[in-house]
């Protein structure tokens, strides 16, 4: 692997002297696995993981027509948060695609925006190119210029309040601003793999310090994790990863994203077009799939129906570590989305029986 033109987070060092295999991802070099995925796997849903996630996108947006410029942008109203709230939201494009799914955290003097990797770039210039409109709104890419880091799994709140004494009292989707040696650090709770869980926001040195507490004082109940094992804690969880289950082309009413979109505030990018989805209804639904057997559903293989012919494809697919089933998302006709429906899985031309199943596969405390 070619590292020289990779971003690289403020722990890559400490990943490499500590056997994190590296990888490519998002034009960023990360560590996909420490250990085995199956192991950190069962790490997180037993007791806790640690994830270094700062290859995610961070987006300051501030200014008197924050709200009304942000407004424009995503499928949620923006007005209705009150400070310390996070929201789930899309940036959508005139046809109703997804340009990326995003966090929205509403801080005392403007809005903190979480994007994935992959879209940062095109985000901060589709987004950039709408200020000339909003004169009294700025955007600010703070991506390099702090760090980030998960703690994920049911000890968490117990691991986490000791390094910020009360934050275990936080409700899910909230955030606490903390100052710490001079500088701003952002304590949520949120996460990306079906557990509860904690997501911290700080400078370099800070979030590069408190990762190494969390390791040495944490070394029976908390284990470092690499991306491998967050794909698949997703997966079982029915969370979307965009560039599979999301795309430019997928809108989130199909994608089983109603709940992010709200069609009764004013406009923004690809309202309409969602609107004449949502009054003639999708087509296509996101549904979850069970395999027989242990062999994997790439993404890519064919969804077949009884009569044998493609009605939809396979978008990930993984063996979940925690159920012990071959376990897959994808996209199929409506009329095919409901629990139980049989149909046929191609993998590398050989058919294998599914059933389509609600997602998500595991919830937490129930698995």
């Amino acid at each position: 692997m070619n590292t020289s033109t990779l971003q690289k987070t403020s722990l890559n060092d400490w990943h490499r002297q500590h056997g994190g295999r590296m990888v490519e991802f998002a034009g960023w070099e990360m560590p996909i696995q420490y250990s085995t995925i199956t192991d950190e796997h069962h790490a997180v849903r037993r007791q806790c993981g640690l994830f270094d996630i700062s290859h995610m996108g961070r987006l300051e947006i501030r200014g008197r027509q924050a709200i009304e410029f942000l407004n424009g942008l995503v499928t949620i109203d923006v007005s209705r948060l009150t400070e310390d709230r996070i929201r789930y939201a899309l940036a959508t494009n005139a046809r109703g695609g997804i340009h990326d799914d995003v966090l929205v955290y509403r801080q005392a003097d403007g809005f903190l925006v979480v994007v994935n990797a992959s879209n940062r770039d095109k985000i901060v210039e589709v987004w950039s190119s709408r200020l000339s409109q909003f004169p009294d709104a700025m955007l600010e890419d703070r991506t390099l210029q702090t760090s980030m880091i998960a703690v994920q799994g049911p000890e968490a709140a117990g691991i986490v309040s000791n390094e910020f004494p009360g934050v275990e009292e936080l409700k899910y989707y909230r955030c606490r601003s903390i100052i710490e040696q001079g500088s701003e650090i952002i304590v949520s709770r949120t996460g990306y793999t079906g557990e509860d869980g904690f997501e911290i926001i700080g400078s370099h040195e800070f979030v590069s310090a408190c990762w190494q507490r969390l390791v040495s004082h944490h070394q029976k109940s908390l284990l470092p994790c690499g991306l491998g094992c967050r794909d698949t804690l997703r997966l079982e969880a029915g969370m979307p990863l965009y560039g599979h289950e999301l795309s430019e082309e997928i809108d989130p009413l199909t994608a089983g994203l109603s709940f992010a979109v709200d069609l009764n505030k004013s406009n923004f990018e690809g309202r309409d077009a969602l609107e004449r989805i949502d009054q003639s209804g999708p087509r296509r639904q996101r549904v979850g799939l069970e395999l027989e057997g242990r062999r994997i559903a790439r993404e890519g293989a064919s969804i077949l129906d009884a009569a044998g012919q493609a009605v939809g494809e396979v978008t990930s697919g993984t063996f979940s570590p925690t159920l012990e089933k071959s376990v897959a998302m994808g996209y199929v006709p409506v009329e095919l989305a409901a629990d139980g429906t049989a149909v046929t899985i191609d993998i590398r031309g050989k058919g294998c029986p599914a059933y389509v199943r609600a997602i998500p596969f595991y919830r937490k405390g129930k698995g």
